[in-house]
């Protein structure tokens, strides 16, 4: 069929919709998911558009169907997505570690609501930072990107895909109950533009074994139905595959697992300065919760205080060096408990204060305000 993608110009979007139609332009071809508020408009969307543009929706029974479904549409070359919330990546959670140990380039959008347990259905959390890095078993790395605006949600996806693709591992893609139905205006770029953003994956080269590394640590990745002979397994493995259950074949591999992202951190880290410049004081922040702490960083500027924010848009792996490089009091504005706040008490020069909210609602630029004066005195 014809395929019908976006015509360039500007489009009206919740966030939901954003994500979904930032993974088709990256070229998303297959999704599986299960319906979980706020993520469930992704699916809509999804079930939607992707047989108008010749790719596969599947509504599956559960979580874990959703993320065993798109691990094995990756091993036949397709770019797949699911998308849930945080109790479905509880759920999900044992097959990202597959994925993790496979090697299988995926995209998980995890749009996070007020938790633990069923908790705030329908409003913003910021309570799964920790579980989107840790929430598998074992020692891994793993890949998480946060935009803060629906242009960015839609923006940003051509990074999560990429990543996944370059690096062979899963990436979490977190959203916001607040991004995820909030409006607002996205510009979509020509297709033309979108093609030359895409990052194919490597392809295993001739002569060379499933997991035999290359110089970057990562393997070129064969195809399921293009005659080679593949053996995926979560076991400890080989470079062909096959399981090898000794500690040398452990540590080789999962060395190299972590290393593959760890060596690359710094082409992976994304992070916005604002007005960090000679900062006594600097907000840590992401996300929804974003958008407050800069207006309030815009005013404390007005008053004479010298403060700056740093906007984490890779959570993971965390972008220490731009902690370390200011010699600055911290203040950690998030929606949870205080999980962000001890990654940056690990690498700050300075005193780290908290600013949390349980979720529900983001802090009000006044509050951020009062924080910020407070620590300024």
């Amino acid at each position: 069929m014809t395929e019908k993608h976006l015509k360039e110009g500007y489009y009206f979007w919740s966030g939901d919709v954003a994500a979904a139609e930032g993974a088709i332009a990256a070229g998303c071809r297959f999704y599986a998911g299960y319906p979980i508020t706020p993520s469930s408009e992704i699916a809509e969307q999804m079930a939607l558009r992707l047989p108008q543009v010749g790719g596969k929706f599947i509504e599956m029974e559960d979580e874990i169907g959703s993320i065993a479904a798109i691990i094995g549409a990756s091993w036949t070359g397709q770019r797949a997505m699911t998308a849930t919330s945080g109790p479905g990546i509880s759920l999900m959670n044992e097959n990202i570690g597959l994925a993790v140990m496979t090697e299988v380039p995926v995209v998980v959008v995890n749009a996070m609501r007020g938790a633990p347990s069923t908790g705030l259905p329908t409003l913003i959390g910021q309570g799964d930072l920790m579980q989107a890095r840790y929430g598998s078993h074992g020692s891994y790395e793993i890949i998480t990107l946060y935009p803060n605006s629906i242009q960015e949600t839609f923006d940003l996806m051509f990074d999560a895909f990429n990543m996944a693709e370059k690096y062979r591992v899963p990436v979490m893609y977190l959203i916001d109950g607040l991004l995820a139905h909030m409006y607002e205006r996205v510009y979509v770029p020509p297709k033309d533009e979108w093609d030359r953003k895409i990052v194919r994956r490597k392809r295993l080269k001739e002569g060379m074994l499933p997991y035999e590394p290359e110089e970057d640590l990562i393997p070129g990745m064969p195809l399921i139905g293009e005659g080679h002979k593949i053996h995926a397994t979560g076991l400890t493995h080989d470079e062909r595959g096959y399981p090898n259950l000794t500690p040398q074949a452990q540590e080789k591999l999962v060395r190299r697992l972590n290393e593959k992202i760890l060596n690359h951190a710094e082409e992976i880290w994304k992070v916005e300065e604002f007005m960090t410049e000679n900062a006594d004081t600097i907000v840590v922040t992401f996300g929804g919760e974003s958008r407050a702490v800069k207006s309030a960083v815009q005013q404390a500027r007005k008053e004479g205080l010298k403060v700056g924010m740093l906007r984490l848009i890779t959570i993971w792996p965390f972008p220490y060096k731009f902690i370390e490089k200011y010699s600055a009091d911290f203040i950690v504005a998030e929606l949870n408990y205080g999980q962000i706040y001890h990654k940056v008490r690990e690498y700050a020069n300075g005193k780290v204060h908290k600013l949390n909210k349980m979720g529900g609602e983001i802090h009000t630029p006044e509050e951020v305000l009062h924080k910020i004066r407070e620590v300024s005195s």
